[in-house]
């Protein structure tokens, strides 16, 4: 099942596409207010095929509206934490010439700078080395502490395509890389959350990245360096997973600041991120109006 955020003239919503419609669930549901209230309602007591019994259940009395007629939002459009992986992918910890670490590397992102499908990503006036970073995002349904690696799968609603849109030269200030990862609107995710019965194996699933149409990131999830549950197992560990928290799992090799010359997104461009079975990601590249 696919779910999706989503705004309207009548404010925001969510809902499941349905042979190409969007069945309007917060309208059907009032207690249902957003995504994130729907999974933690959903999947409390149920598990991760909660939520699509829940929603098939009440599908049939819900408003249809089309797809092309909504903004879409961020899948989750104020989760309360946003962790991302880095250097996840063998490929990409080579080309940076980092050491291989212990545990995962873990950085954080703030929800307003994550933008959902269709809409642009802003390269600040600060900078033009505006980066790519195609990555599958995870969704929590199911909250925990101390989650078990053999349970992981059991709290995650979904997964979702997430593009870590990265101004490299702030990101490279210090070895934190807290300021290069929160610039508004520099990055994006969705179109939608696709629920985990649809998925099969998440290792099985594949990654491409391209920029104005040329492919310029590709790898299977099973070349992750930390697996999903091992990424939830660890997050978990230090911090109190809820639902609708987003877990951004790490980007193959090929970003634009290691490559020569370097290839970064410009105002015009089109970056698209597409994982097999989920859907694909797509937004152009404009730049911040300053103007007084």
């Amino acid at each position: 099942m696919k779910l999706l955020s989503y705004r309207t003239s009548d404010g925001e919503s969510w809902g499941a596409l349905v042979d190409g419609e969007i069945v309007d669930l917060a309208t059907a549901n009032p207690g249902w207010a957003s995504l994130a209230a729907a999974l933690a309602a959903a999947l409390a007591d149920a598990g991760t095929d909660g939520i699509v019994r829940a929603v098939t259940a009440r599908a049939g009395t819900a408003p249809r509206l089309a797809l092309d007629s909504v903004t879409l939002l961020p899948v989750v459009p104020a989760p309360g934490k946003i962790l991302c992986v880095g250097l996840n992918f063998e490929k990409h910890r080579i080309e940076t010439g980092r050491e291989r670490t212990e545990h995962p590397v873990i950085f954080t992102r703030f929800p307003d700078t994550f933008v959902g499908h269709g809409t642009p990503l802003v390269r600040p006036a600060e900078s033009e080395r505006f980066d790519f970073e195609g990555e599958l995002a995870l969704v929590i349904g199911r909250g925990g502490r101390r989650i078990a690696r053999e349970n992981a799968l059991s709290h995650i609603a979904g997964v979702t395509c997430l593009n870590d849109g990265s101004i490299r030269d702030f990101q490279a200030h210090t070895h934190q890389f807290t300021p290069g990862k929160n610039f508004p609107a520099t990055g994006s995710i969705g179109p939608w959350l696709v629920t985990l019965d649809d998925i099969g194996e998440i290792a099985d699933l594949e990654l491409v990245t391209r920029l104005n149409g040329v492919e310029v990131q590709r790898a299977p999830l099973s070349d992750l360096t930390y697996s999903i549950p091992e990424i939830v197992a660890y997050c978990s560990s230090w911090t109190q997973l809820r639902p609708g928290d987003v877990i951004a799992t790490g980007t193959p090799g090929g970003i634009g600041a290691r490559r020569e010359p370097p290839l970064w997104m410009r105002p015009g461009d089109l970056c698209e991120v597409e994982v097999s079975g989920v859907g694909v990601l797509r937004n152009t590249i404009t730049t911040e109006d300053v103007t007084p």
